[in-house]
Protein backbone atom coordinates (compact mmCIF):
# COMPACT_ATOMS: atom_id res chain seq x y z
CA UNK A 1 0.00 0.00 0.00
CA UNK A 2 2.72 2.22 0.77
CA UNK A 3 4.71 1.86 -2.19
CA UNK A 4 0.97 2.81 -4.27
CA UNK A 5 0.79 5.63 -1.98
CA UNK A 6 4.56 6.81 -3.08
CA UNK A 7 3.73 6.28 -6.88
CA UNK A 8 0.63 8.29 -6.89
CA UNK A 9 2.36 11.53 -4.96
CA UNK A 10 5.24 10.95 -7.80
CA UNK A 11 3.23 11.04 -10.23
CA UNK A 12 0.72 13.96 -8.68
CA UNK A 13 4.26 16.18 -7.99
CA UNK A 14 6.03 15.25 -11.50
CA UNK A 15 3.00 15.07 -13.90
CA UNK A 16 0.10 17.99 -12.32
CA UNK A 17 2.90 20.07 -10.80
CA UNK A 18 5.71 19.66 -13.61
CA UNK A 19 8.45 18.70 -11.41
CA UNK A 20 9.41 15.49 -13.33
CA UNK A 21 11.31 12.52 -12.14
CA UNK A 22 14.27 13.76 -11.05
CA UNK A 23 15.34 13.02 -7.07
CA UNK A 24 14.43 16.09 -4.87
CA UNK A 25 18.02 18.03 -4.08
CA UNK A 26 19.02 20.88 -3.08
CA UNK A 27 19.72 23.25 -5.59
CA UNK A 28 23.99 24.01 -5.92
CA UNK A 29 23.74 27.43 -7.68
CA UNK A 30 20.87 28.84 -4.85
CA UNK A 31 21.61 26.81 -1.49
CA UNK A 32 18.43 26.37 1.04
CA UNK A 33 16.52 26.07 -2.75
CA UNK A 34 15.55 22.22 -3.74
CA UNK A 35 14.63 21.00 -6.97
CA UNK A 36 12.92 17.73 -8.51
CA UNK A 37 10.30 15.42 -7.10
CA UNK A 38 10.05 15.54 -3.14
CA UNK A 39 8.12 11.97 -3.25
CA UNK A 40 12.12 10.78 -4.46
CA UNK A 41 13.82 12.35 -2.07
CA UNK A 42 16.59 10.03 -0.27
CA UNK A 43 14.87 10.64 3.18
CA UNK A 44 11.73 9.12 1.43
CA UNK A 45 13.23 6.25 -0.04
CA UNK A 46 15.16 5.64 3.38
CA UNK A 47 12.00 4.88 4.99
CA UNK A 48 10.60 3.22 2.84
CA UNK A 49 13.24 0.45 2.40
CA UNK A 50 13.14 0.61 6.52
CA UNK A 51 9.45 0.04 6.66
CA UNK A 52 9.85 -2.94 4.37
CA UNK A 53 12.37 -4.32 7.10
CA UNK A 54 10.13 -3.30 9.77
CA UNK A 55 6.78 -5.33 8.08
CA UNK A 56 9.68 -9.22 7.64
CA UNK A 57 10.70 -8.32 11.38
CA UNK A 58 6.66 -7.93 12.36
CA UNK A 59 6.21 -11.15 10.74
CA UNK A 60 4.24 -10.11 7.37
CA UNK A 61 5.04 -12.53 3.99
CA UNK A 62 6.49 -10.37 1.91
CA UNK A 63 5.20 -11.64 -2.04
CA UNK A 64 8.34 -11.49 -4.21
CA UNK A 65 7.83 -10.69 -8.09
CA UNK A 66 8.18 -13.27 -10.35
CA UNK A 67 11.56 -14.37 -11.62
CA UNK A 68 11.97 -13.93 -15.33
CA UNK A 69 12.88 -17.13 -17.26
CA UNK A 70 15.06 -18.11 -20.37
CA UNK A 71 11.86 -19.04 -22.33
CA UNK A 72 10.68 -15.75 -21.53
CA UNK A 73 13.23 -14.04 -22.49
CA UNK A 74 13.32 -15.66 -25.59
CA UNK A 75 10.00 -14.42 -26.70
CA UNK A 76 10.63 -10.81 -25.62
CA UNK A 77 13.78 -10.97 -27.95
CA UNK A 78 12.12 -12.68 -31.23
CA UNK A 79 9.11 -10.05 -30.39
CA UNK A 80 11.27 -7.09 -29.67
CA UNK A 81 14.42 -7.78 -32.66
CA UNK A 82 11.56 -8.77 -35.25
CA UNK A 83 9.70 -5.23 -34.30
CA UNK A 84 8.85 -3.30 -37.56
CA UNK A 85 8.38 0.41 -37.54
CA UNK A 86 5.19 1.65 -39.51
CA UNK A 87 4.88 5.16 -38.59
CA UNK A 88 6.65 7.18 -35.89
CA UNK A 89 4.16 9.83 -35.89
CA UNK A 90 2.23 10.64 -32.68
CA UNK A 91 -0.26 7.95 -31.51
CA UNK A 92 -3.53 8.69 -30.96
CA UNK A 93 -5.91 7.15 -28.30
CA UNK A 94 -7.98 5.00 -31.52
CA UNK A 95 -4.56 3.87 -32.63
CA UNK A 96 -3.31 2.83 -29.45
CA UNK A 97 -6.96 0.83 -28.85
CA UNK A 98 -6.40 -0.69 -32.01
CA UNK A 99 -2.72 -1.35 -31.95
CA UNK A 100 -1.37 -1.44 -28.42
CA UNK A 101 1.54 -2.49 -29.56
CA UNK A 102 2.03 0.97 -30.71
CA UNK A 103 3.67 2.08 -27.43
CA UNK A 104 7.23 1.81 -28.65
CA UNK A 105 9.19 1.14 -31.39
CA UNK A 106 12.33 -0.70 -32.22
CA UNK A 107 14.95 2.18 -30.70
CA UNK A 108 12.88 1.32 -27.58
CA UNK A 109 12.81 -1.86 -27.99
CA UNK A 110 16.20 -2.49 -28.45
CA UNK A 111 17.45 -0.31 -25.73
CA UNK A 112 15.28 -2.39 -23.25
CA UNK A 113 16.62 -5.02 -24.64
CA UNK A 114 19.97 -4.69 -23.50
CA UNK A 115 18.11 -3.46 -19.74
CA UNK A 116 17.11 -7.13 -19.74
CA UNK A 117 19.84 -9.19 -20.54
CA UNK A 118 22.07 -7.01 -18.39
CA UNK A 119 20.07 -6.74 -15.01
CA UNK A 120 19.73 -10.51 -15.58
CA UNK A 121 23.36 -12.33 -15.73
CA UNK A 122 24.72 -9.55 -14.14
CA UNK A 123 22.28 -9.97 -11.11
CA UNK A 124 21.83 -6.17 -10.98
CA UNK A 125 19.06 -4.38 -9.18
CA UNK A 126 16.87 -2.29 -11.69
CA UNK A 127 17.76 0.63 -10.03
CA UNK A 128 21.73 -0.28 -10.57
CA UNK A 129 21.04 -0.91 -14.50
CA UNK A 130 19.78 2.56 -14.61
CA UNK A 131 22.61 4.07 -13.19
CA UNK A 132 25.38 2.73 -15.47
CA UNK A 133 26.96 5.12 -17.79
CA UNK A 134 29.47 4.75 -20.76
CA UNK A 135 32.21 5.62 -18.32
CA UNK A 136 31.46 2.03 -16.39
CA UNK A 137 31.98 0.14 -19.47
CA UNK A 138 35.71 0.83 -19.67
CA UNK A 139 38.47 -1.62 -18.41
CA UNK A 140 39.54 0.82 -15.51
CA UNK A 141 38.84 2.19 -12.19
CA UNK A 142 38.36 1.33 -9.03
CA UNK A 143 35.26 -1.77 -9.62
CA UNK A 144 36.10 -5.31 -10.37
CA UNK A 145 34.49 -5.21 -13.78
CA UNK A 146 32.00 -7.81 -15.01
CA UNK A 147 33.02 -9.90 -17.94
CA UNK A 148 30.71 -11.76 -20.43
CA UNK A 149 31.16 -13.37 -23.66
CA UNK A 150 29.19 -14.11 -26.70
CA UNK A 151 26.76 -16.55 -26.53
CA UNK A 152 26.21 -17.49 -30.34
CA UNK A 153 23.87 -20.26 -29.69
CA UNK A 154 21.70 -18.41 -27.46
CA UNK A 155 21.03 -14.50 -29.05
CA UNK A 156 18.33 -14.38 -26.68
CA UNK A 157 21.11 -14.86 -23.38
CA UNK A 158 23.85 -13.11 -25.23
CA UNK A 159 25.16 -9.92 -23.59
CA UNK A 160 27.54 -8.98 -26.26
CA UNK A 161 25.51 -8.41 -29.18
CA UNK A 162 23.34 -6.58 -27.37
CA UNK A 163 25.50 -4.21 -25.82
CA UNK A 164 27.46 -4.13 -29.61
CA UNK A 165 23.76 -3.49 -31.40
CA UNK A 166 22.87 -0.93 -28.88
CA UNK A 167 26.15 0.76 -28.87
CA UNK A 168 25.87 1.09 -32.88
CA UNK A 169 21.95 2.42 -32.88
CA UNK A 170 23.01 5.40 -30.48
CA UNK A 171 26.21 6.30 -32.69
CA UNK A 172 23.97 5.98 -35.74
CA UNK A 173 21.23 8.65 -33.67
CA UNK A 174 24.73 10.62 -32.65
CA UNK A 175 23.95 10.37 -29.43
CA UNK A 176 26.51 11.71 -26.65
CA UNK A 177 28.15 8.69 -25.70
CA UNK A 178 28.87 9.84 -22.04
CA UNK A 179 26.50 9.94 -19.10
CA UNK A 180 23.24 7.45 -19.17
CA UNK A 181 23.30 4.50 -21.12
CA UNK A 182 19.76 3.92 -20.83
CA UNK A 183 18.13 7.05 -21.50
CA UNK A 184 14.81 8.74 -20.88
CA UNK A 185 11.86 7.55 -23.39
CA UNK A 186 10.96 10.25 -25.72
CA UNK A 187 7.58 10.11 -27.37
CA UNK A 188 6.78 6.80 -28.84
CA UNK A 189 10.59 5.88 -30.19
CA UNK A 190 12.97 8.60 -29.12
CA UNK A 191 15.39 9.21 -26.58
CA UNK A 192 16.55 11.78 -25.19
CA UNK A 193 19.75 13.24 -26.48
CA UNK A 194 20.70 15.24 -22.69
CA UNK A 195 23.21 12.37 -21.81
CA UNK A 196 22.39 13.15 -17.83
CA UNK A 197 18.78 12.27 -18.84
CA UNK A 198 18.29 8.59 -17.93
CA UNK A 199 15.51 6.45 -17.79
CA UNK A 200 13.23 6.42 -14.71
CA UNK A 201 12.22 3.05 -12.56
CA UNK A 202 8.83 3.58 -13.26
CA UNK A 203 9.02 4.78 -17.37
CA UNK A 204 11.23 1.45 -17.45
CA UNK A 205 8.83 -0.68 -15.38
CA UNK A 206 5.65 0.63 -17.90
CA UNK A 207 7.46 -0.43 -20.61
CA UNK A 208 8.57 -3.93 -19.53
CA UNK A 209 4.99 -4.60 -18.53
CA UNK A 210 3.80 -3.36 -22.01
CA UNK A 211 6.20 -5.65 -23.42
CA UNK A 212 5.04 -8.58 -21.68
CA UNK A 213 1.68 -7.50 -23.11
CA UNK A 214 3.09 -7.48 -26.61
CA UNK A 215 3.65 -11.64 -26.46
CA UNK A 216 1.08 -12.23 -24.23
CA UNK A 217 1.56 -12.57 -20.43
CA UNK A 218 -0.19 -10.83 -17.62
CA UNK A 219 2.52 -8.65 -16.24
CA UNK A 220 1.03 -8.02 -13.29
CA UNK A 221 3.23 -10.69 -11.11
CA UNK A 222 6.35 -9.20 -12.52
CA UNK A 223 8.43 -5.86 -11.13
CA UNK A 224 11.82 -4.60 -11.50
CA UNK A 225 13.19 -7.52 -9.04
CA UNK A 226 12.25 -9.70 -11.66
CA UNK A 227 15.33 -10.07 -13.29
CA UNK A 228 18.08 -9.90 -10.68
CA UNK A 229 15.46 -13.04 -9.25
CA UNK A 230 15.73 -14.84 -12.84
CA UNK A 231 19.19 -14.32 -13.37
CA UNK A 232 19.88 -15.99 -9.89
CA UNK A 233 17.68 -19.13 -10.74
CA UNK A 234 19.22 -19.18 -14.52
CA UNK A 235 22.47 -19.33 -12.99
CA UNK A 236 21.83 -22.22 -10.59
CA UNK A 237 18.91 -24.50 -12.74
CA UNK A 238 20.01 -23.66 -16.54
CA UNK A 239 24.01 -23.11 -15.84
CA UNK A 240 24.38 -25.20 -13.13
CA UNK A 241 26.46 -22.76 -10.82
CA UNK A 242 27.03 -24.15 -7.71
CA UNK A 243 25.60 -21.58 -4.92
CA UNK A 244 29.12 -20.34 -3.80
CA UNK A 245 29.98 -19.38 -7.57
CA UNK A 246 26.37 -17.26 -7.95
CA UNK A 247 27.12 -15.69 -4.53
CA UNK A 248 30.82 -14.41 -5.77
CA UNK A 249 29.32 -13.19 -8.78
CA UNK A 250 26.48 -11.12 -7.63
CA UNK A 251 28.72 -9.56 -5.18
CA UNK A 252 27.25 -11.58 -1.88
CA UNK A 253 30.21 -13.36 -0.66
CA UNK A 254 32.00 -10.56 1.04
CA UNK A 255 29.18 -9.65 3.27
CA UNK A 256 26.33 -11.98 3.25
CA UNK A 257 25.30 -11.61 6.59
CA UNK A 258 21.44 -13.14 5.46
CA UNK A 259 22.11 -16.55 3.42
CA UNK A 260 18.36 -16.91 3.66
CA UNK A 261 18.52 -14.30 0.60
CA UNK A 262 19.50 -17.14 -2.05
CA UNK A 263 17.16 -18.89 -1.24
CA UNK A 264 14.57 -16.52 -1.34
CA UNK A 265 16.00 -15.68 -5.14
CA UNK A 266 15.33 -19.66 -6.08
CA UNK A 267 12.40 -20.21 -4.84
CA UNK A 268 8.96 -18.13 -4.29
CA UNK A 269 5.42 -19.32 -5.01
CA UNK A 270 5.27 -16.48 -7.50
CA UNK A 271 7.11 -18.66 -9.77
CA UNK A 272 6.34 -20.63 -12.91
CA UNK A 273 6.33 -24.27 -11.85
CA UNK A 274 9.34 -25.84 -13.43
CA UNK A 275 7.74 -29.08 -13.56
CA UNK A 276 4.19 -30.88 -12.67
CA UNK A 277 3.68 -32.44 -9.37
CA UNK A 278 3.05 -35.73 -11.63
CA UNK A 279 6.35 -36.37 -12.75
CA UNK A 280 8.76 -35.40 -10.38
CA UNK A 281 9.48 -39.49 -10.32
CA UNK A 282 8.11 -40.37 -13.75
CA UNK A 283 10.81 -42.12 -15.11
CA UNK A 284 8.81 -41.30 -18.89
CA UNK A 285 8.80 -37.85 -18.77
CA UNK A 286 9.96 -35.84 -21.58
CA UNK A 287 14.04 -35.15 -21.46
CA UNK A 288 15.29 -31.65 -21.65
CA UNK A 289 16.80 -29.15 -24.11
CA UNK A 290 20.40 -30.90 -25.30
CA UNK A 291 22.92 -29.69 -23.05
CA UNK A 292 25.12 -27.38 -25.27
CA UNK A 293 28.37 -28.74 -23.86
CA UNK A 294 27.87 -32.49 -23.68
CA UNK A 295 24.58 -32.96 -25.62
CA UNK A 296 22.80 -34.79 -22.92
CA UNK A 297 18.87 -34.11 -22.75
CA UNK A 298 18.03 -36.43 -19.39
CA UNK A 299 16.21 -34.78 -16.78
CA UNK A 300 19.51 -35.13 -13.95
CA UNK A 301 21.91 -33.44 -16.94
Amino acid sequence: MAQKMRAAISHKYGRDHRLGTQPWLEDSIQPGHFRGNPSLSVTVSQYMISLGRRKVRAGEVVTSARAMDEQTMKELYEYNINFANEDLGPTSNKRKAEAPQSWAGSTVRLMLQLMFVTAMLLLLRFEEVLRITWSDTHQYGGIVPFFLYENPNKPWMCPVRAWAAWWYHCRCLGLDMNGYIFRKKMGRDGVSANPHDGMTSDSFLECFRNNLLDIGIDPRPYGTHSFRRGGCQYLAMVLRWPLRQICTWGGWAENFDNPGTIFKYLLSWTDTPQLQQEDYFNPDRAGSDPCTACGRTCTCA
